[in-house]
């Protein structure tokens, strides 16, 4: 078993998943940390996954399809004590997880990005998600009574067996908040943590659909049972 496991789904991302690949192995080695690259690939059609192959990382091929579905196969699949997860299009900074390594280390079994407190890159998200987001985080802290103020932060870190635990099932995006109301549900020590968000590096659509998603997170917010 490593220590950790570096996580990203991925669907089509041959235009960024090398930059991220490249971005934690030049971690790993600077921190000289036991891990691994995991890459839970749903589906891709274009060179992703020769791509990951090429740069050493491992590869899951999972069916069922979603964001969720992609991180709750990654999950079953990770060699890591604790997961380590954003997604495969070059928003999220690899290259500075000690914050997240620290507090896992010392106990937290689950640590959050906030891209708020960490900085966003002009360009980086659109208006309606600076709305939005904070939006749902706050109903979802209420409804949830976790210390989170983004929910939808894809960098987050995790205690792989703590998660597998959870029964987690939601397949899509609001994936997102089913991971965090289970820890919080369950009495988990939850940390967050500020994150850089960047302008990503595809140029092609991207896979959130900001209306679609965004009521997925509200019914889940609103009607779903946690543990």
């Amino acid at each position: 078993m490593k220590e950790f496991t570096f996580l990203m789904p991925c669907l089509n991302e041959e235009r960024s998943l090398g930059f991220c690949i490249d971005e934690i192995k030049e971690t790993i080695e600077r921190l000289g940390l036991d891990a691994e690259i995991l890459i839970a690939d749903n589906g891709s059609t274009d060179s992703s996954v020769e791509i990951a192959r090429s740069k050493g990382a491992r590869v899951a091929h999972i069916k069922d399809k979603g964001y969720g579905a992609a991180l709750l196969g990654g999950i079953n699949a990770a060699n890591g004590r604790y997961i380590i997860m954003a997604d495969a299009d070059g928003s999220y900074d690899f290259s500075h997880p000690e914050l997240f390594i620290e507090s896992l280390r010392d106990g937290y079994s689950l640590v959050v990005g906030n891209r708020f407190k960490g900085g966003i890159e002009k360009g980086a998200m659109p208006f309606s998600h600076r709305i939005g987001v904070p939006f749902l985080s706050t109903l979802a802290r209420w409804r949830f009574h976790a210390p989170i103020g983004d929910f939808h932060c894809g960098l987050r870190a995790f205690d792989t067996a703590y998660a597998r635990k959870l029964n987690l099932a939601c397949p899509g995006m609001e994936f997102a908040t089913e991971i965090i109301a289970a820890f919080a549900a369950d009495g988990a020590r939850i940390r967050e943590v500020p994150t850089v968000l960047r302008k990503d590096l595809r140029k092609g659509k991207p896979h959130l659909r900001t209306i679609r998603d965004g009521f997925r997170h509200l019914y889940y917010i609103c009607f779903k049972k946690t543990l």
